[in-house]
């Protein structure tokens, strides 16, 4: 009962797709906008749209405070063990301060959500408006649904200093390498890429180190970004050590809401 008087309460939230936003990725604006070239005045105008993305993600979740972002599949149901090893993750980063934020859906991203507000701390979700699978969850305290991937994934990443990563899919792992990658080439900071789930990953990390090292299409060093492990204190360790290492902290001085702005 609690569960679906919640769920009703995020569908009237302000924050929940717009009707007229795309119920899929045939929609017909997501499937021109990668249909290759348009009109100057179309691509002009989706760029303005694409833009005004940005901003409401920007807006929505400025003040967030530190997030630790928990990447996971959408199709574990509760009795899942991975189900319950993210909602204890997300206890444990709550009790810790951190914000928990993930893709906001069902799955390892609930879970983990779960946790979160479980514990008493901030449940964060960057929802994307999918046919199936892919409606906010019912322990979220703000998010925001978005229509393009690549603005959402910007948004789990900027406001990040951790990623931990349970088995998944497709999905999972074009968030896990979008993230790795940036860490790789020092576009952001070498926060921590945790992998848990240990042999859910061990054929991945088998394929990175038998293949793609000997192709030289990565260094062996590039492996010691990915940190598998099935232990919860594991994993706050090296978030930990993350929030004390200087050059990584988050912010001291937080940003300060401006009602002008409507920023509450």
């Amino acid at each position: 009962m609690e569960s679906s008087t919640r769920r009703k309460s995020l569908t009237e939230s302000e924050d929940c797709a717009h009707p007229s936003w795309p119920s899929g990725p045939g929609y017909a604006e997501v499937e021109h906008f990668l249909g290759g070239p348009r009109g100057r005045l179309s691509e002009g105008l989706r760029v303005l749209r694409i833009a005004g993305e940005f901003i409401k993600g920007f807006r929505r979740l400025h003040f967030v405070g530190p997030c630790v972002t928990v990447f996971g599949s959408a199709r574990f149901a509760e009795d899942n063990p991975h189900y319950q090893l993210a909602r204890d993750l997300g206890q444990r980063l709550a009790k810790d301060g951190l914000t928990v934020m993930t893709g906001g859906g069902p799955g390892i991203m609930e879970a983990a959500n779960r946790g979160a507000q479980e514990a008493g701390g901030r449940s964060i979700g960057c929802n994307i408006a999918l046919p199936r699978e892919q409606e906010p969850n019912p322990y979220l305290d703000r998010w925001v649904t978005f229509r393009y991937f690549f603005v959402r994934k910007v948004m789990l990443v900027k406001y990040s200093m951790a990623f931990v990563v349970l088995p998944g899919g497709f999905g999972t792992m074009d968030e896990m390498f979008e993230a790795l990658t940036l860490v790789q080439t020092g576009k952001i900071q070498a926060f921590p890429v945790i992998l848990m789930g240990t042999s859910y990953w061990e054929p991945l990390l088998r394929l990175l180190r038998q293949t793609f090292v000997p192709h030289g299409t990565i260094n062996a060093a590039d492996i010691d970004l990915l940190t598998p492990t099935d232990s919860i204190d594991k994993a706050m360790a090296l978030i930990a050590a993350c929030r004390c290492d200087e050059r990584q902290r988050w912010p001291t001085k937080q940003p300060r809401r401006n009602r002008l702005l409507g920023e509450k």
